[in-house]
């Protein structure tokens, strides 16, 4: 019976120490994936597992080192996102165009990130011009309303990071052949627009079938690309871009005329093919990409046509279920004020808006 005792005492000791471990393990800001192939366009998502002290997170910001270009973040639902411009190091080819300036700081601000929940921020980019064996740091700065956790240490070349407090979440680069991507076919941004900071997103769905849906309720919308009239409103020119399989947020626009003599009002948007959209404004001032949520809905002045397009005012699926393709359709139903509601399909164009 000792003997049992003994042992129990010692098993529940090394489960208690295993849990601590793990726990300590987890407890610092790392990367879901810890590799990346050399020459490839990838997701790198961030893990963020705690607040501060107990305190929600309120912003995240991800410092991005040399060697990941083009960067496009990924909006979060009830955060607004800033993207910081600077100039690279040295150039990097863009299909046949040097480019030498891009994203070089990612934040996140105004959110509310309980220390009871763990989650997820998302930058996708290409990681261009490294040797295999390097690991790439990206020094995180997690802010929680007056507490601030700096994950910003970095080990000199060839030290342990394990021995360090506040390591900066790496990814290590291995070798691989370029994988082919279009940086610019990425879903969910393209930073390319008349602003230099294009945040919309790709979008575009099957709804015929190849995705499993029935859309069989959607009879009454036009079909793809066409005018809609709706009181004195007439919506036309709907359209989305092209999806990175597994992206979960993209973008659609359209136009908005109003031939009456009272102003409206777009309040919501709705979508099958998304468990949410919003209705989001994109800023750029001295560098900096501003975007965020219009809850209270967008103004269509009378006599008036509002656009919604890259690098401005734009809806903003997100959780999307299935990825959209270009040449498929996504159905939307968009609630006015006087117009009411108004059922729109969005033809799914290329990743470069043909």
């Amino acid at each position: 019976m000792k003997i049992s005792k003994t042992f129990g005492k010692t098993f529940a000791l090394a489960a208690l120490l295993s849990a601590t471990a793990f726990a300590g393990a987890e407890a610092h800001v790392t990367f879901l994936n810890k590799e990346a192939t050399q020459n490839s366009t990838i997701l790198a998502t961030l893990q963020l597992p705690h607040g501060c002290d107990g305190k929600a997170t309120t912003e995240v910001r991800v410092k991005l080192p040399e060697g990941f270009v083009f960067a496009k973040p990924q909006p979060k639902a009830g955060w607004e996102l800033e993207v910081i411009k600077g100039d690279y190091q040295k150039s990097y080819d863009n299909h046949g165009d040097k480019v030498k300036s891009g994203a070089v700081e990612i934040r996140w601000k105004n959110g509310n990130l309980s220390d009871d929940f763990y989650d997820t921020f998302v930058i996708q980019g290409e990681v261009s011009g490294v040797e295999a064996g390097t690991s790439l740091a990206f020094p995180v700065t997690q802010m929680c309303g007056d507490a601030v956790e700096a994950w910003d240490q970095v080990a000199k070349e060839g030290g342990d990071a394990h021995g360090m407090k506040s390591p900066a979440p790496l990814l290590k680069v291995v070798a691989g052949e370029d994988q082919g991507h279009d940086h610019d076919d990425m879903a969910g941004m393209d930073m390319t627009s008349k602003t230099g900071m294009d945040m919309t997103g790709k979008a575009g769905m099957d709804m015929t079938g190849k995705t499993g849906m029935d859309m069989s309720g959607m009879g009454a919308a036009a079909p793809a690309g066409e005018t809609v009239k709706a009181g004195d409103l007439e919506v036309s020119g709907g359209f989305a871009k092209a999806m990175l399989p597994g992206q979960p947020v993209g973008g659609g626009f359209f136009t908005v005329k109003n031939n009456g003599q009272t102003d409206d009002r777009l309040l919501s948007v709705t979508s099958p093919a998304a468990g949410e959209v919003q209705l989001h404004e994109m800023v750029t001032k001295d560098n900096v990409m501003r975007m965020r949520q219009l809850k209270d809905g967008i103004a269509i002045a009378a006599g008036q046509t509002l656009k919604l397009e890259p690098g401005n005012l734009h809806l903003m699926f997100q959780k999307v279920k299935t990825p959209f393709k270009q040449g498929d359709t996504v159905p939307v139903t968009l609630t006015f004020e006087k117009a009411g509601k108004v059922e729109l399909v969005l033809q799914v164009l290329s990743a470069q808006g043909k």
